[in-house]
């Protein structure tokens, strides 16, 4: 029978057939992840079920990402329960310090998932690697103690929404871009417990990067997880990430979808989100001229290599704006020294911003770059909800790296093509 990706992916991981939608079934996993903040909430969950080792030390994945370097005492805790669990049981991919990096960012880079994997995180935007064809998903810290004893979890087979974008991306459009258009489209519940699968002249001409980008943000739509087609530009990535010989995958063309939505990218302008919602998006020429404080660069959204040099292309030469951070954050440790090797920290510098380690930092809310009552930021992450980074009387605007670049340097929210 034909099946969509979702269906295509889980069918290789278990012995029962996916038939349809809503069906429950019992797979076998290929990874499972968890930080500093939702490790120990999973390490709990663990013991108290009476497991005493891992189902594979290869496949758990754990990764000191949110509140690290740790900013306080409660954060060093996690840390050392994270740290003394790994040791306890030999797992393999334990991060920490100066081999750590945002994990959706670095489990990628690693080359510890690939196309048709099945990956289970303790953190919603898990889905990321749909960008490779892989099936991950977030979910809450006792399926996560049950997948790291077992290796094994149920499924409820998503059905799938069709996301096709067609037509060449203009100027300073990247896949933050496209991701929003569709959020704000069909809202943050539009996809709720659904696959997102994306298809399009705009997806194919995406790099592996962006469509990370695009499929962290499908848990801003509701989604189940977001998934992209393995192509060769799949295969080649993960070839030079570690992961040789990784397997093309696309859904059959015979699939079916509950809703097919289509958008023409021909023209588009950069899209922003404003508060308090990711579905609250306009374009970058209506919510020109509002003031920002802060701008961060970086997360597992938009902290790779490419979003660096995106915003480099547009600080080169020019300084940030009197009275705004600019907060640049690589994603990992590869990033990082790529980026310097590059020249980019010598331009963020030079334009007055702060380069710092990787973290998630601000993202959450965290710490290195907490706003205030009343401050506003512009951020490549990929929520804005109300107090999310700081201070309940705060807002937070979500766009890409183009476009936070070029409102660090013009001090209010404006379009690179503006300066």
């Amino acid at each position: 029978m034909s099946h969509t990706l979702a269906e295509k992916i889980l069918q290789s991981h278990t012995d029962e057939t996916v038939r349809e939608p809503g069906q429950i079934v019992n797979c076998r996993l290929s990874g499972v992840l968890a930080n500093d903040i939702t490790g120990p909430l999973a390490i709990n969950s663990f013991r108290a079920m009476g497991a005493k080792r891992v189902f594979d030390k290869e496949k758990i994945f754990l990764v000191m990402d949110h509140f690290t370097p740790q900013k306080d005492i409660e954060s060093a805790n996690q840390v050392l329960q994270c740290r003394a669990f790994a040791a306890e049981t030999g797992v393999v991919h334990y991060y920490e310090g100066g081999n750590a990096g945002v994990e959706h960012a670095l489990l990628p880079e690693l080359g510890l998932v690939g196309p048709g994997d099945l990956v289970i995180g303790a953190d919603s935007h898990t889905c990321t690697y749909g960008g490779l064809g892989a099936f991950g998903t977030g979910l809450g810290s006792t399926d996560i103690a049950a997948g790291m004893a077992t290796g094994e979890l149920w499924f409820k087979v998503p059905p799938t929404i069709k996301a096709v974008f067609n037509g060449e991306a203009p100027r300073w459009i990247a896949g933050k871009d496209l991701m929003l258009r569709l959020i704000g489209e069909i809202g943050v519940d539009g996809a709720l417990y659904r696959a997102l699968e994306f298809h399009g002249r705009a997806i194919d001409d995406l790099d592996v990067e962006g469509r990370m980008s695009m499929a962290n943000m499908a848990i801003e739509a509701g989604g189940k997880c977001g998934l992209f087609a393995a192509d060769e530009k799949t295969v080649t990535y993960c070839s030079e990430h570690g992961r040789p010989g990784a397997p093309r995958i696309a859904a059959d063309s015979e699939a079916e979808y509950e809703r097919v939505v289509t958008f023409d990218v021909s023209g588009m302008e950069p899209l922003v989100a404003c508060p308090h919602l990711p579905e609250n998006v306009k374009p970058v020429s209506e919510v020109k001229d509002i003031a920002v404080n802060q701008v961060v660069i970086g997360s597992c959204t938009n902290g790779r290599l490419s979003d660096m040099r995106q915003a480099a292309e547009v600080l080169r030469g020019r300084r940030v704006a009197r009275g705004v951070r600019c907060i640049v954050l690589p994603a990992t440790p590869a990033v990082w020294k790529q980026a310097m090797r590059e020249g980019l920290f010598e331009i963020f510098t030079d334009a007055g911003c702060i380069v710092g380690p990787p973290t998630c930092g601000p993202c959450l809310g965290g710490h290195m770059g907490i706003l205030g009552s009343g401050e506003r930021c512009i951020a490549t992450t990929n929520r804005n909800f109300r107090g999310r980074m700081g201070s309940l009387d705060s807002e937070v605007y979500l766009a890409g790296p183009y476009v936070a670049a070029a409102s660090a340097v013009a001090g209010v929210i404006t379009s690179p093509a503006a300066l």
